[in-house]
Order: structure tokens, then sequence, then C-alpha cells
């Protein structure tokens, strides 16, 4: 995406100015990390003025959670997960597509910022649950609802500790840049969460 200048707009929002102070937010956060990234630089790279940033984002943090949403699920709500039939290969096309991209430097880059600084800053923590988190955890409890009322999970299974059982590894490996991150390794983790969830009978 073109991140070239673009005039401010006032307090309406143009939509090509969003996108482009976005693009640029995410540009600058992947080449020189959240820690140096500052709203002064994300204005100058991207044509608009400082004002125009602070007046739609109140600080670096919303911003840049912005942008890793904007570049990771685009604009609208996130998708459905797939459902065709198999749930374990539709969990495991989700779980290796993010995997993929971890594997983007400047995705990984500008995600383990945005990871830190919430950990430190409990506003911006909140946003990203009521943005993220809890929309991304309520359509992953949504697909494994669908497999319980189809006989292909247990029943009495606890949604909320099924989808940690099946996701949280991951996050977990790449956050500590250990274990395995390949495809195999990923459908070995869904195979295993499974198997303590299936119905036995």
């Amino acid at each position: 995406m073109s991140t070239a200048s673009l005039p401010s707009t006032g307090r309406r929002r143009n939509p090509a100015t969003r996108a482009a102070i976005l693009a640029t937010t995410f540009d600058v956060v992947a080449e020189l990390g959240y820690a140096r990234l500052t709203i002064e630089k994300v204005a100058a790279r991207a044509g608009v003025g400082k004002q125009t940033i602070y007046r739609w984002w109140p600080n670096k943090g919303a911003l840049v959670l912005d942008a890793v949403l904007e570049r990771s699920l685009g604009p609208g709500e996130p998708a459905e997960l797939p459902d065709t039939g198999d749930l374990e290969a539709d969990l495991t096309a989700v779980l290796v597509a993010t995997v993929e991209e971890f594997a983007d430097p400047a995705f990984d880059r500008a995600l383990r910022g945005l990871t830190a600084a919430i950990i430190e800053d409990a506003e911006l923590s909140q946003a990203y649950r009521e943005r993220l988190d809890e929309p991304m955890r309520e359509l992953k409890k949504r697909r494994l609802r669908r497999a319980q009322e189809s006989g292909r999970l247990d029943p009495g299974v606890d949604l909320d500790l099924a989808v940690d059982l099946i996701f949280a590894p991951v996050t977990r490996r790449w956050t500590e840049r250990s274990g395995d991150l390949s495809p195999d390794g990923v459908r070995a983790i869904v195979r295993h969460a499974l198997r303590g969830l299936t119905n036995a009978a």
C-alpha cells in the first residue's frame, strides 16, 4: 500500500488519509521498533500534520494497535473461521495461517513491540482485548460450539478452556521463540488438543 503524502482533511476522517497514516505507522514500527516510533516520525513520513494524528488517535499505542489490526485483518469485522465439516483441518488451517503471519519479519517486529506495550499499558491492553482478543475468541468458540452440536466435541467441554488448549501453544512458542512452528508442528498441536476434547463415545 502506498504511503504517499496526503493533505490533512480537518476533523473529518478521510479514508485515504487514514489508510496512509496506518500503512506508514506499520512501516515505521516494523523498521524502527515500537520504542523508537514517534508520532512525529509517522506524520513526517505520511505527509500529514502531527495534530491530525493526535485528533484521531490519543497516543502511539492506539495508533500502532490500529495499524497492526489493519494489516492483519483489514477493514471490518474478523471473518468467521472456516467450517468445512472437518474440525481438525479447519483449526489447522487457521493456525498455519497465523504462523505464516508470525514468520513475516515486518509483522513479527510490529506485533512484538505492540505486545510489550500492552503488558505495560492497562488502557492499551483493554483496547486490545475489546477490539481483537475477545471478538476472535468468540469466533473460535462459535466454531467449536458447532462441533459440539454435531457431536465432534464432548458437549461438556468448557469452550474458553478449549480455545486456550488449541491456540495458546502457538502464541507461547512465538512469544518465547521456542518450539516447532512449522505446519507439521501446528498439526501436532491441534491433533493432541482435539484428542482430549473429542467425545470418546
